[in-house]
């Protein structure tokens, strides 16, 4: 489904929250600085949120595999799923930066065995997914986005 949407007006986080630094930082440097964070890698995730229509956009830890890029839908552990990942399980058409590259794709989540295969990958950029996991009953998604390059 192709979404009419501004891409270049997205909402941010919340301000005051480290999340808006990390965007304000990333953006403002054109990936430049915010990309590496923590030891590990981010993107800027932009959604479309299904009740607004409007961009979201979100610094998410990020993994690679055969071109495509991957996300985990941890939300530190909490027991309901993040709100990006309900935003693009209603529209899968996002936009992602990574460092200075603005790339478009479709998102999806992990099959199963995608998952058993991806989850390791991602657990040695971030390895409190394990304890994520570990604290709520559902399963932590692994996102999939295939760009157009």
């Amino acid at each position: 489904m192709t979404v009419d949407i501004d891409w270049d007006d997205p909402t941010d986080p919340r301000p005051g929250s480290w999340q808006l630094d990390h965007v304000k930082l990333y953006v403002g440097s054109n990936g430049a600085e915010g990309h590496y964070w923590n030891g590990t890698q981010t993107l800027l995730l932009t959604t479309v949120g299904r009740v607004s229509g409007n961009p979201v956009r979100t610094p998410l830890i990020y993994g690679e595999d055969d071109g495509r890029y991957l996300l985990v839908a941890s939300k530190g552990g909490d027991p309901a799923h993040p709100l990006w990942y309900r935003n693009l399980t209603e529209h899968p058409e996002v936009r992602i930066q990574v460092g200075p590259e603005t790339l478009h794709g479709t998102a999806r989540t992990a099959t199963p065995e995608e998952r058993t295969a991806y989850w390791p990958l991602m657990v040695k950029h971030w390895p409190p997914y394990d304890e994520y996991q570990a604290k709520t009953d559902r399963e932590i998604p692994i996102v999939v986005i295939e760009t157009a390059r």
